[in-house]
């Protein structure tokens, strides 16, 4: 295999998540400014407030990573999209909170350049890039489309977790204090939870693109993948939105001091993800922000003690934060009356689910992870391993894989499956 360049496949599942995903973004900024007006007519200018600061926030951190990533590359830019502006132009699309726009065209013109290759030939039903010696010459647009899809799978995790899903949770803290949750209300919140824990498992997706025989590895391993992360999600979630609910101006102090331990867990993991010195700690600080909502790989290695760490360490904050609504509830009840018992029950459930997820995780990593010794990956065996314990030989060295990887997915990945 030295010496040779393996391409990424991209095939029509890709594609067709490609082709909805700048609609589906574009429909999530009309919603998210619908949302505003809403509490801007009800005259909620605290939760207005609020809403301003996670889109907002979340909007920078997102533009400042695309801009780095520009940056690091040296501006090389494989679309015709993304060649458009100049860099200083695209400096200032960033700052206009508008560059992300560019990446997502760039991945669909690729995407679609790809698609159309692989069309039938109506003369001799070959596809229109099969047996051309110009293919050669011509850019992998395949390789780039993938590359391109990881930068915006790494993008759309940053934006899950600094938007939708601290928006999740006001959404979640409003309805509990209102008292009013009938079944539309819990459809909207599973839904939102769902598209959270979608994101997650696209880009677990995005990550198997380095690994070969992509396409014969079994969906069921991305199914289990996106239950254990919603429902791990879903629980964490319903835990700060009760304490959030019972005291709302706490809530703020609790995630700044569970930031400032997650951070210095990421600090002392010596994560290698950005290329510079202030970029490694804005990482730093976004995996800390992570963290405080989800399980994120960041170092290689053997990360078994750190995820049992991780989850018990989730998993007491979750228990406290149920205790304390539970003692609120009992001791200074809302307008609405829930009985001590119902409340301790609703505790216990969000604790149990909890830990339904932690077995769905252990399942998952028993049966469908791939499993990849040191030998393994470092490419010193060569023997057979069956479908879903996939050689992890193409991310030893560059020269094995397209010209066109995305390194610093790569990195990521190497953390994932070692």
């Amino acid at each position: 295999m030295s010496g040779t360049r393996t391409k990424f496949k991209y095939n029509c599942w890709d594609f067709l998540f490609t082709c909805v995903g700048l609609p589906l973004f574009l429909l999530d900024v009309v919603l998210d400014v619908l949302a505003a007006v809403s509490f801007y007519k009800e005259r909620a200018y605290v939760y207005l407030g609020v809403l301003v600061l996670f889109l907002v926030g979340s909007s920078l951190l997102t533009q400042a990573y695309s801009w780095l990533w520009y940056s690091y590359d040296e501006f090389k830019r494989n679309t015709k999209v993304e060649k458009l502006p100049s860099p200083r132009q695209l400096k200032l699309l960033h700052v206009f909170q508008l560059g992300i726009y560019f990446r997502h065209a760039g991945v669909l013109e690729m995407a679609t350049q790809s698609f159309y290759k692989k069309i039938p030939d109506p003369e001799n039903g070959a596809s229109t890039h099969l047996g051309s010696t110009a293919d050669e010459q011509e850019p992998d647009s395949e390789s780039i489309a993938v590359s391109l899809n990881h930068d915006l799978s790494m993008l759309r995790i940053i934006e899950t977790f600094s938007e939708s899903a601290p928006q999740l949770t006001l959404m979640l803290t409003i309805f509990l204090q209102s008292g009013h949750l009938d079944l539309v209300t819990v459809l909207k919140a599973v839904g939102s939870a769902s598209a959270i824990a979608f994101t997650v498992t696209t880009y677990h997706r995005s990550l198997r693109s380095f690994l070969p025989d992509k396409e014969k590895q079994q969906i069921t391993s991305s199914v289990i993948y996106f239950i254990w992360n919603l429902v791990l999600i879903s629980s964490r979630l319903t835990a700060l939105a009760l304490f959030a609910s019972v005291l709302p101006c706490f809530i703020f102090a609790h995630f700044i001091c569970s930031w400032l331990v997650l951070f210095f867990f990421a600090w002392q993991s010596k994560t290698d993800f950005m290329e510079s010195p202030c970029g490694e700690w804005l990482y730093r600080a976004t995996v800390g922000l992570i963290w405080y909502f989800d399980w994120f790989n960041v170092a290689e290695g053997k990360t078994r003690y750190r995820t049992a760490l991780y989850h018990g360490y989730i998993l007491t904050d979750i228990c406290i934060l149920c205790a304390v609504w539970c003692w609120k509830m009992s001791t200074d009840p809302p307008d609405f009356v829930i009985e001590p018992m119902h409340a301790l029950i609703t505790a216990a459930c969000v604790v149990a689910v909890y830990v339904l997820g932690l077995i769905l995780k252990l399942i998952y990593y028993k049966f469908f992870h791939p499993n990849l010794d040191k030998d393994e990956l470092n490419g010193v065996t060569t023997e057979q391993q069956p479908v879903d314990e996939v050689d992890f030989r193409m991310m030893r060295s560059t020269t094995e894989v397209s010209a066109h990887y995305n390194k610093r997915m790569r990195k990521l990945a190497k953390n994932f499956y070692s």
